[in-house]
């Protein structure tokens, strides 16, 4: 019994060393495909802390939407924009790590405060059925159902966003053609009804 516990303390411990540490090189690598890998690699280590948790089917959800499509999708665009491209300089981006920057010390400081004061106690154990596709789905279809259609819809309304957005990018083919006739000299015009006649 001790050396099952410590096995699942050593698990434990890996696969939590390895989430940090792919999180903390997702946002430190200044390669992007690096970046990529190790968010790759963080996602793995939470899929197996969920098969811990004795929740396999959370698990290979978590490796096949994000794992096998997300990440794939992140090296998909990477390599599109290529690795090497530098992003336009926005004066913006200061504001913005000032205040992540900010707001991470905030709620740090929020987190141990907490926890100084306060003891939790022992965690009940799971029950048998916790993470099976039919208590999920027993959840999410009652007690959790009006945050999923919410979720749905925000996801549609991204996608007729990105949708629009890209649409919006295209030049229209009527006024390219009227720019083009415009360009032409009056003189090379009438020759060539002239010709054509």
């Amino acid at each position: 019994m001790a050396q099952a516990n410590l096995l699942e303390q050593i698990y434990f411990a890996l696969c939590a060393l390895l989430a940090v540490a792919g999180a903390i090189g997702t946002v430190a690598f200044p390669n992007p495909i690096r970046g990529a890998l190790s968010l790759l690699f963080s996602i793995v280590a939470i899929a197996g802390l969920y098969l811990q948790l004795h929740a396999p089917f959370l698990a290979a959800i978590q490796l096949i939407v994000y794992a096998g499509a997300v990440v794939v999708l992140f090296l998909f665009v990477i390599m599109l924009i290529g690795p090497d491209a530098v992003p336009p300089k926005d004066s913006r981006a200061l504001v913005a790590r000032v205040g992540g920057g900010v707001a991470a010390t905030a709620i740090s400081l929020l987190v141990l405060m907490v926890l100084a004061r306060k003891t939790f106690p022992r965690i009940a154990p799971a029950q048998a059925e916790f993470g099976s596709v039919e208590s999920i789905g027993a959840l999410l279809f009652t007690d959790y159902l009006v945050p999923f259609e919410v979720a749905s819809f925000l996801l549609m309304v991204a996608i007729v966003g990105a949708v629009a957005v890209a649409r919006g990018k295209q030049p229209d083919p009527q006024l390219a053609k009227g720019k083009t006739q415009e360009l032409v000299p009056a003189d090379e015009a009438g020759l060539k009804d002239r010709g054509e006649r």
